[in-house]
């Protein structure tokens, strides 16, 4: 039986990540196609995957819920697509749950900036709040999917057991210091990095920008993913990683495909 107190993510690969939070599982950012799989970003771009995924669909035990930061194909794949149920609870941003709806997946549904949605069982309770991120530099997010940061706070009896603060495809930006303001202390993030660029854009968070990021929530633990999966990313997870070492950041680490990492 799990622990009510147990709170762990397990590292799938690129942004897919397996979150066991007491009582309550989910799966973050379904992207389970193998290496060589070419996955479609609109406008014509496309990339290919570079490392296979550390787990496959059919691994994973039953799930509650899938988080979509955004609706991009190294987040939500063909293989993804192929093989989550079509009832299957998916909170993402309101433009993303229109189009999956659109697409047959009747579980798929919207959060705006700062909702929430809430699962309760016995006497634990998981709240999951939206939060703001920019995935393109000026006009150009107005080009690109909308995404979503999330706020997971795990509570058994009225006690918080673990905060944690998944950053999405955001770029830096200071409206971000909101997300400790609103949602209180951060005790660990997942944050995504690569240096994504797409003819000459930086569409995700590079090094400085992550350790800019990261100096701002100052969380407990920080825990890089969404680096090295797909040709796009061009900034390295040792450069962060430098960066943090040079900034004193406390509480940053790396997370191998596959590795599970207790949060609490």
């Amino acid at each position: 039986m799990t622990s009510p107190t147990r709170a762990t993510v397990t590292f799938v690969g690129n942004a897919t990540t397996l979150l066991q939070l007491g009582a309550f599982t989910l799966l973050t950012d379904p992207a389970f196609g193998h290496a060589g799989t070419r996955v479609h970003l609109g406008y014509g771009a496309w990339t290919r995957r570079l490392k296979d995924p550390a787990l496959g669909y059919p691994d994973l035990p039953p799930l509650d819920g899938i988080l979509l930061s955004h609706l991009h194909g190294d987040h939500f794949d063909r293989a993804a697509r192929e093989q989550v149920p079509r009832d299957q609870p998916i909170l993402t941003t309101p433009q993303a749950g229109r189009k999956l709806r659109r697409r047959g997946f009747r579980g798929a549904g919207g959060l705006g900036v700062w909702e929430s949605h809430v699962w309760e069982r016995d006497s634990q309770r998981l709240r999951v709040t939206a939060v703001p991120g920019r995935h393109g530099p000026g006009f150009v997010d107005r080009l690109l999917p909308d995404v979503m940061g999330s706020v997971l706070e795990l509570g058994v009896d009225g006690r918080r057991v673990v905060r944690l603060y998944i950053t999405g495809d955001t770029l830096y930006r200071p409206f971000l210091s909101e997300v400790t303001q609103r949602c209180g202390e951060i005790d660990t993030m997942l944050i995504h990095l690569g240096g994504t660029r797409l003819l000459g854009l930086l569409l995700t968070m590079d090094d400085k920008q992550g350790a800019a990021l990261t100096e701002l929530i100052r969380p407990r633990l920080t825990l890089p993913i969404h680096y090295d999966d797909y040709r796009v990313f061009k900034s390295p997870l040792s450069a962060y990683l430098g960066r943090c070492e040079q900034r004193k950041l406390p509480g940053v680490r790396a997370i191998r495909r596959g590795e599970v990492v207790d949060l609490v």
